[in-house]
Order: C-alpha cells, then structure tokens, then sequence
C-alpha cells in the first residue's frame, strides 16, 4: 500500500486520518509541525500528502510547495474547514491532487486516497 504524511495543526485530526488509512493497509505518518513534516519528506518516500490549508507557521499550500520541490511525483489532498475557489485554485496550481472539507468524512477520504492513488501517472484527479 501507500506511505501517506498527514499534516494538520490538531493532533486529533492527524490521529483520525492515521486510524482511518491505516485500517486500509496503508502506512500513516502523522505531522502536528510543517518543519518536521518538510523534514521528513526530504528523508523518507512519500506516495501521498494530506495537508489542512490553516496551520500554524505556513500555509498548506506552502507546505505543498516545498513537497513537491523535494519530491515532484508526491501526491496531495488538501483539507480546509473553510473552501473557497481560490484555494482550491491555488493548490491546484501547486499540484493538489484532491480536496476534502473538514470535518473528515471517513467514505470521503477513503474514496479520495483511492482515487489519489490511482491516478499515480496522470496529471491531477481534481477539477474544480
């Protein structure tokens, strides 16, 4: 299965996405702090990123960014409570590959990752 980042500034979010892939198969490693979770991207392969918009220190979509400087294939499902167009736009722009509303929705997310991960060679499984 796939090795999956989840970032999100509250813990119990990146726990309920752990819990939620992890029961699929896949391998979580959960991030409270964008350095950290930067840091280990530069280390590790990751096959898929799931990044809450609102953090602490940058936003998601700056955290995007400097994934896909370290690993260009990555892919990313970006999390907001708050959607708008710009924002999907924007990570879109940097590489997103889908998008969830916050509160997580287990089916929604399980369906997500899988598409994600299904579409590994093409450009973007997201329209907007």
């Amino acid at each position: 299965m796939a090795e999956i980042l989840t970032l999100d500034d509250v813990q119990d979010a990146t726990v309920l996405i752990g819990k939620i892939l992890s029961k699929k198969g896949h391998k979580v490693h959960c991030f409270t702090e964008e350095d950290k979770a930067i840091a280990y991207a530069k280390e590790n392969t990751v096959d898929l990123a799931i990044l809450d918009i609102k953090l602490e220190k940058m936003s998601g979509v700056e955290v995007l960014g400097f994934l896909k400087e370290v690993q260009p294939s990555i892919k990313a499902i970006m999390l907001t409570g708050y959607p708008t167009v710009e924002t999907a736009r924007e990570a879109i722009s940097l590489g997103a590959d889908e998008y969830c509303v916050k509160p997580i929705d287990r089916d929604e997310l399980e369906e997500k990752v899988e598409k994600v991960l299904k579409s590994r060679g093409n450009k973007s499984a997201m329209s907007v």
